[in-house]
């Protein structure tokens, strides 16, 4: 009896591993892929069935956290011929079977649009009773890295150490640098040292010979970068020259400003002078105008009333008469009296009998003081 139990099952288990064997999973591609950020990836999970399989068919792709306490994300699902795509939110409307008909053996899908959150370990389940079969692929989605920077740091001068600097901000790491240079002969230098992972040229006690174009590639998995750096090293500078041409230039400076605040000075000065020139008060005492005019006009009418009463022939007589008594012009008066010019020569004078019988009229000369003005 307990024989014919032992032996049912026996039978019984051989016949359901037979059955279990019959669905495979035919996909032997790579279990672990790397792709840049932002392009499309196919996971490839191709299977076949065998006449042994006859329960429906269940397709199901799900993230594995890598944490075993927390639970499954299911990606996108098919089941009683449907797909189901909208499982995982933050893969919504990027992730779709390959095949319209997955039931054809073919259940790989197709992610596009790929971000560096997608990294992760994706299981493909296909179930179709009684047979089961699973399959894991590794994503590592990666950032490519950005156009990197070159410069160098420190003085680049004969002698001194030099480093040149490559730095990619982004990219997913581990990053690689690498270094050449493209102009004259296109050997670096004898003394550089490269640092690959931090991006570094250190070229120790520099020469003429390290001037030139260098070129730096930042590389990683899923792409690569390249910016251009041309080192110019130069002699040693005359810093005790360069002191004093500073010193000189800043006494320049110092006499310039001297010379422009003396000039303003001066002419700040002079025009307060001539200002004060210009309002001084000049005292000029010219001799009386109205006098003048009083002895012209009283000397012109007493030689008008003695040309008068002479006849022509006494108008005669007197023009040959010598000037004797000349009455000084307005000129005259108003010339000072250390101009006043000297008289000329008297001419004999006249006697006054002599004077009346020749029938002129005695004429009244006021008197006059030394400045003109009429006593």
């Amino acid at each position: 009896m307990e024989l014919s139990t032992r032996s049912l099952c026996c039978v019984l288990l051989s016949l359901f591993a037979g059955l279990a064997s019959g669905l495979e999973i035919t996909s032997t591609g790579s279990t672990s892929i790397d792709k840049a950020s932002g392009l499309s990836v196919k996971l490839d999970c191709q299977f076949s069935l065998a006449p042994e399989d006859s329960g429906p068919l269940d397709i199901e792709w799900s993230l594995v956290p890598s944490d075993n306490q927390k639970e499954e994300k299911v990606v996108i699902l098919y089941s009683g011929d449907r797909s189901y795509e909208d499982y995982y939110a933050p893969m919504k409307g990027r992730v779709h079977f390959n095949s319209a008909d997955p039931k054809n053996g073919d259940a790989s899908i197709n992610l596009t649009g790929l971000k560096s959150s997608d990294s992760g370990t994706y299981q493909c389940k296909v179930k179709k009773a009684p047979g089961i079969r699973t399959r894991k692929m590794l994503l590592n989605v990666m950032v490519r890295p950005s156009k990197p920077r070159c410069y160098t740091e420190g003085p680049t001068q004969e002698g001194k150490d030099v480093v040149l600097r490559c730095t990619s901000n982004e990219g997913t790491k581990p990053l690689q640098y690498s270094w050449e240079k493209t102009s004259d002969s296109k050997l670096m230098p004898a003394s550089a040292v490269l640092d690959p992972l931090g991006g570094t040229i250190n070229v120790r006690n520099a020469s003429a010979s390290a001037s030139g174009t260098y070129r730096c590639v930042a590389t990683n998995p899923v792409g690569t970068e390249e910016c251009i750096l041309y080192l110019n090293v130069t002699p040693p500078s005359n810093i005790a020259g360069k002191i004093a041409g500073a010193i000189i230039a800043v006494l320049l400076i110092l006499i310039i400003i001297a010379i422009i605040l003396f000039c303003y000075c001066r002419a700040r000065h002079r025009k307060k002078y001539e200002k004060e020139i210009c309002n001084e008060i000049r005292e000029d005492v010219p001799p009386p105008k109205s006098r003048v005019s009083t002895a012209r006009s009283f000397t012109v009418g007493s030689q008008r009333s003695s040309l008068g009463s002479m006849s022509p022939s006494n108008l005669h007589e007197y023009a040959l008469k010598p000037q004797y008594d000349k009455i000084p012009s307005s000129e005259e008066y108003e010339r000072p009296p250390s101009r006043t010019p000297l008289p000329p020569p008297a001419a004999a004078k006249m006697a006054g009998p002599n004077l009346s019988r020749m029938g002129a009229i005695p004429v009244m000369i006021p008197a006059q003081n030394r400045d003109g003005s009429i006593v």
